[in-house]
């Protein structure tokens, strides 16, 4: 389990080749809360976004993202539902729990790489409260909902 800034930046590497191809730049959320896919970019001059499986993904490593072959980057034909800062961006959304109550505003998300299942979300209530309370993290069993003005989640109490 890790969280999106920990992989975002992070190289993707071709284990044929030895080649890198690219780097993470954002999750591929769906419509119900599953990363489904990373956005990688390539190039440096002419950018180039291609979506890679999550399932197509050989291992998350400390220091890259290994796949087995380049032929499993995609073009991205359609954008996402959902990503966490590209188009149809997450971040900075307000969170609400299903008995209406404010969370927060969503920053960062945990999810399980291997299945790409989100379970747990960073949220903040502005700079001053990260300061002075720390990081808040909220863990949630369910799938998350996400409509326009809100994401809601179904809190999980620890």
């Amino acid at each position: 389990m890790r969280t999106f800034s920990l992989l975002k930046g992070q190289p993707v590497f071709e284990t044929k080749k030895g080649t890198r191809i690219g780097e993470v730049h954002d999750l591929c959320i769906s419509s119900s809360g599953k990363v489904n896919g990373l956005l990688v970019k390539k190039g440096v001059l002419f950018k180039q976004f291609l979506f890679l499986d999550i399932q197509k993904v050989a291992s998350f490593g400390c220091d890259g993202v290994m796949i087995e072959d380049a032929e499993c980057l995609e073009k991205l034909n359609e954008s996402p539902d959902y990503t966490l800062t590209h188009q149809h961006s997450l971040d900075g959304m307000m969170m609400l729990s299903r008995s209406g109550e404010s969370l927060g505003m969503l920053k960062d998300v945990y999810f399980q790489e291997e299945l790409g299942t989100i379970v747990g979300y960073e949220i903040t209530d502005g700079f001053f409260s990260e300061i002075t309370e720390g990081k808040q993290v909220i863990q949630s069993g369910e799938p998350l909902a996400i409509g326009k003005d809100a994401i809601i989640v179904d809190v999980k109490h620890t």
